[in-house]
């Protein structure tokens, strides 16, 4: 499944994956080794919780290289249309506010970054500066205008 990221966003995974591969496996080994050199494995929770995350490692390695492997890097545009990239001024029930539209794996709410798949970004996404929308929330409907993009 295709995913859009900034450049920003894409190197982040890269890093990630990087690490994840050359520090964290190695660390990981060497714990299995470890616990393994105290014997009977049968009932050895150390030997286990170690395998367990090799498991999830190796699960994670694999996420990040579909994701890489399937990202498409979006330029990020002046003006037009809100696109992975865009970061833009809303007013929102009333209150001006700044966001960041973003990949699913750069999200983070509390810094303003919001997922283009989210609800929210789905909203958002190919609006343009002036365009008006109601988003519901809880039986509420808020009223947001896109002020700027940038």
């Amino acid at each position: 499944m295709t995913q859009y990221f900034t450049a920003k966003g894409l190197k982040k995974l890269k890093e990630e994956l990087h690490e994840l591969k050359t520090v964290e496996m190695r660390r990981v080994v060497r714990l299995i080794a470890e616990a393994a050199a105290f014997g009977d494995l049968k009932e050895n929770s150390a030997y286990h919780e170690a395998r367990n995350m090799k498991s999830f490692l190796l699960g994670r390695v694999e996420q990040l290289e579909g994701a890489i492997n399937e990202a498409i890097v979006v330029e990020k545009q002046t003006g037009g249309a809100i696109q992975v990239g865009s970061e833009i001024t809303i007013l929102f029930d009333g209150k001006k506010e700044k966001y960041k539209i973003v990949a699913p794996t750069e999200s983070d709410i509390l810094k303003n970054k919001i997922s283009y798949q989210s609800p929210f970004g789905q909203k958002l996404m190919g609006k343009k500066a002036g365009d008006e929308f109601n988003y519901e929330i809880k039986d509420r409907k808020i009223k947001v205008k896109i002020l700027k993009i940038t």
